[in-house]
Parts: structure tokens; C-alpha cells; sequence
């Protein structure tokens, strides 16, 4: 199956300065992209080089197997959800969604037919009469969405669509556009630097920083095997625990030594990885850290840890400790027995964790 998407070594320069630097990422039809990364690290900048609206400076794009660097933006298949919404204030959403079709040439009863198709899909039926300024962000937002859906496109390209949302509204409108994507089978690129949003929509995801990609795997793989410290950190909420450790070969396997804020340090064994240099940092998620009880593996490794801080969440309850020098964070249940001030007998599930560099920040396992 030919890639919908096809990047290769694609580099956007404003004058010397290099915002994008040798980008190779493709997709197959139906993939949901999701490019993710903190704020100026090159992505809407890259999507706006998918779309057309910047000139790439080296390299080649395609799209549906046609090469689309010098191809202008309208002739490229593609249909755009901006985080502006960009409504025409003036028309009614019937005309707004039908607009680019009357633009294009497309005969009334054909506009129409998409139209209804398309607001039934959206549940906006009863709002074609209504101009923009009458609807609220979340409904707004789908007449944007309708507006790209009836230009049936190769590509939906989506900027941040649900940054200008409240935190409830936001969680909705996820579930809307995972569930089109599902039932269209569209292929979509989408901006975003909310991580959560990331994992919950991508099937695959580009993690970025700097102009230059540091991660492309499924939502899994980036959470479960981070490529260096920086995807570690960026990918995950509460963020994995990153803490400075000392490896050492013993016979039964690596000695992993994590000093305490008092006391002796912490000694587990991991049978798993081998070959680790002296100085590593372990990099634990947070659920990964557990009561001993909850954790009845072979890869669980038990430690006693003095508790700092508690915070219940509902479901959860976090705690925080010192180790290594950092402040790291267990997830554990609701009914856990943990004080502050009080030590805690913890299982550290090592056949999840995670081994950096401390000079290069790259995976080590």
C-alpha cells in the first residue's frame, strides 16, 4: 500500500535560520498522525508545509503518491481545521460549509446533498440557519470540521483545533473526532502540544523538538520505550520519573544502587538488562511504582521509601519521594496506607523501566 504522506528529507529554512532540519515521516491511508512537541519546536510550521502555505527549502513531499512540493495549496487534495475556526461571520453555517463547494463550481443539488450528509454526521442540523456568532466554540468547531468534510480530501490537516475549548469540551470533541476518524477511515494530521491528546487520538505520533524529530512510534511504544530523556519527560502525565542511578554487574544480573535522603541507598537487581554503564538514569513511570501487594510480578523489585507528600485524586493517589536527588512520583490505589513522614515498602516494576545516558540523554534498553 502506497503512503498517503510521504516526507523525505524535508528542510524549511527562513534566511539562515533553520526551523525544520532533514524531517522523513510517512503515513498510509486511514493512519491518524499526530505531531507533538512544546511550543516554536517546528510543527504547525510543518503542517503548514504539508498544506502549501510555507515553501519548503530541501526535500520532497507527496501526497496520494503525487509529488506536491511545488504543487499550490488548492490543488492539493487536502481540507484544513484551523484553531481560529476561520467562520465567515456574515453567512449562515449552511453557506459557510457549502462555501468552498459554490467556490469550486459544484452543481446546487450535489452542495445540498453534502450538506445534509454532512450535518447529519456532525448533529448540526439544527443549526444551518445560524450565523457564527451565535454558536458556542464546541458547535463552531464542528461547522469547521463540516466545512473539511464535504471536500471529501486525500488529507485533513488539523492546527490545534481544540486549544480555544474548556478542559470538559475539549474531552468531548476528542471523542467527536476519534469516532470521525473511525467511521470516515480519513487520514489526518494534527497539531497539538497537549500530550494527552496525543495518546488518546494518534495512531501514530511524531514527538518533535527544535525543528527535529525525536520519536516516531504508536502511542505505546513512545510511552513505553521513550527514545531519549526528552520524550521520556515530554510524553506521559504525571511525566516518568527520571532518576539518577549506579549500574553495576553482579552475578544474578545489574545492581541497581538509588541513593536516599537519609539512610542507605536503595539496591534493586534487574535480570533483564545487562550491559549498562556505570552512571544511568532510571526512568520509572509512575505506575510502575506500586504497593507490593498490587504488584505480585517477578520483575517487581521491593524497596523501603520514606514518603514526602500524598495526594489523594480520586482514583488515585499519588506519592512523592526523594530519590536520587529528584522528587519522584508513585502512583498508587485510592486506599493506600501511606503518610507523609512515614516510610513505604514500594515495588518498582523493572521489567518496565526505562535506562538514559546521563551525557547523551538516548535509550540505553
Amino acid at each position: 500500500m502506497a503512503p498517503i504522506l510521504d516526507i523525505k528529507n524535508l528542510y524549511k529554512n527562513y534566511g539562515p535560520v533553520e526551523i525544520l532540519k532533514d524531517i522523513n515521516v510517512s503515513i498510509d491511508p486511514g493512519d491518524f498522525l499526530v505531531l507533538v512537541g512544546p511550543s516554536g519546536c517546528g510543527k504547525s510550521t510543518l503542517l503548514n508545509c504539508i498544506a502549501g502555505l510555507e515553501p519548503i527549502s530541501g526535500g520532497t513531499l507527496s501526497i496520494g503518491g503525487r509529488n506536491m512540493t511545488d504543487v499550490s495549496p488548492k490543488d492539493r487534495d487536502i481540507a484544513m481545521v484551523f484553531q481560529s475556526y476561520a467562520l465567515y461571520p456574515t453567512m449562515s453555517v449552511a453557506k459557510n460549509i457549502t462555501f468552498g463547494m459554490k467556490v469550486r463550481g459544484v452543481d446546487p443539488a450535489t452542495q445540498e446533498a453534502k450538506l445534509q450528509e454532512v450535518a447529519r454526521q456532525l448533529q448540526i442540523e439544527q443549526l444551518l440557519s445560524r450565523k457564527p456568532g451565535q454558536l458556542s466554540g464546541g458547535q463552531r468547531q464542528r461547522v469547521a470540521m463540516g466545512r473539511a468534510l464535504v471536500r471529501d480530501p486525500k488529507l485533513f490537516l488539523f492546527d490545534e483545533p481544540l486549544s480555544n475549548l474548556d478542559a470538559k469540551l475539549r474531552v468531548e470533541m476528542r471523542t467527536e473526532i476519534k469516532e470521525l476518524h473511525q467511521r470516515l477511515d480519513a487520514s489526518i494530521v494534527y497539531v497539538t502540544h497537549d500530550q494527552i491528546e496525543a495518546m488518546t487520538l494518534a495512531t501514530k505520533i511524531v514527538v518533535m523538538k527544535g525543528g527535529v524529530i525525536q520519536q516516531i512510534g504508536s502511542p505505546a511504544e513512545i510511552y513505553r520505550r521513550p527514545a531519549n530523556l526528552f520524550v521520556a519527560d515530554f510524553m506521559g502525565n504525571p511525566a516518568m520519573n527520571l532518576i539518577p542511578a549506579k549500574a553495576m554487574q553482579n552475578g544474578e544480573g545489574t545492581k541497581i544502587e538509588i541513593a536516599r535522603k537519609v539512610g542507605a541507598p536503595i539496591i534493586l537487581t534487574d535480570t533483564n538488562n545487562r550491559d549498562l554503564p556505570e552512571d544511568v538514569i532510571l526512568g520509572v513511570r509512575p505506575e510502575d511504582i506500586a504497593e507490593p501487594d498490587f504488584r505480585a510480578n517477578q520483575d517487581a523489585q521491593q524497596a523501603e521509601c520514606m514518603v514526602d507528600i500524598v495526594e489523594p485524586a480520586g482514583a488515585d493517589t499519588f506519592v512523592v519521594m526523594q530519590l536520587g536527588g529528584k522528587h519522584v512520583t508513585a502512583r498508587l490505589h485510592a486506599e493506600t496506607s501511606a503518610k507523609p513522614g512515614q516510610m513505604q515498602q514500594l515495588a518498582f516494576d523493572l521489567g518496565k523501566v526505562s535506562y538514559f545516558a546521563p551525557e547523551t540523554g538516548q535509550r540505553l534498553n
